[in-house]
């Protein structure tokens, strides 16, 4: 079967169908690990539909969205628009784009890097830091191992709802995650339209971040699980981590 890539259809469903990740808060837990720096102008790094870097320009702060999805960077414009919002959002990879500006911060949260295998972290890290200012604060997360291993390997995930159904069928050899995703959406008539396309993430160790981070010239401040949780339970790894 021929499937499109990554988030061709599901951009414009993907904020929807994920209500239930509460938003609100966990874009208040960042902020709020951010407040003990002088940051203003920021960047989102896997800005997606835009919700993070949305919520960020409501708070006070100037931000930029950066993703490798051109099908993304439409709903995240489109998104801003209808909140009454202007931002600047850019399509690039952030293991080979170069950014002609520099960031207070950089944001990248839920599984960005996931996207790309292990040995493209220390590329991606060095654009990171190139592109903040000095003493610059870069906050991201990773799905943790403990996610992949042990909840959702080998499963399949599924969401009903009135106008669109999710399935995502998932399958894991070694550090590869292999996630086929396909969308049934209703049109005017009633009828559905069958969308498949293919995500494929990697499983990150904290030691192989941490060494990434250190070649990229980070030093690390914190490491914690979601929302500050302790990182041993806990599906996700968040770093914040400080340019030297």
């Amino acid at each position: 079967m021929d499937r499109d890539s990554a988030y061709t259809n599901l951009a414009e469903w993907f904020e929807y169908l994920n209500q239930d990740c509460d938003y609100e808060n966990w874009s208040q837990f960042l902020i709020t690990r951010l407040q003990g720096y002088p940051v203003k102008k920021g960047l989102d790094v896997g800005c997606g539909a835009g919700w993070f870097t949305r919520f960020f320009q409501k708070n006070g702060y100037e931000m930029t969205g950066l993703d490798i999805s051109a099908k993304m960077l439409a709903a995240a414009q489109e998104n801003a628009r209808k909140a009454g919002l202007r931002g600047e959002y850019i399509q690039g990879d952030i293991a080979k784009i170069k950014l002609p500006r520099r960031y207070d911060f950089v944001l990248s949260v839920n599984d960005c890097f996931n996207y790309m295998p292990t040995e493209s972290l220390s590329s991606a890290f060095k654009n990171v830091a190139s592109a903040l200012v000095k003493k610059g604060i870069f906050f991201f997360d990773v799905s943790s191992p403990k996610k992949f291993r042990e909840k959702v390997a080998n499963t399949i995930c599924a969401d009903d709802r009135e106008d669109v159904t999710y399935l995502n069928f998932i399958s894991s050899e070694g550090n590869k995650v292999t996630m086929d995703v396909t969308l049934f959406t209703r049109r005017a008539d009633g009828a559905f339209d069958r969308k498949d396309e293919r995500h494929v993430q990697y499983v990150h160790e904290e030691e192989d971040i941490l060494k990434a981070l250190e070649g990229a010239g980070f030093s690390v401040v914190e490491i914690c699980g979601h929302l500050g949780e302790d990182k041993a339970d806990s599906d996700r790894l968040c770093f914040l981590a400080q340019r030297r």
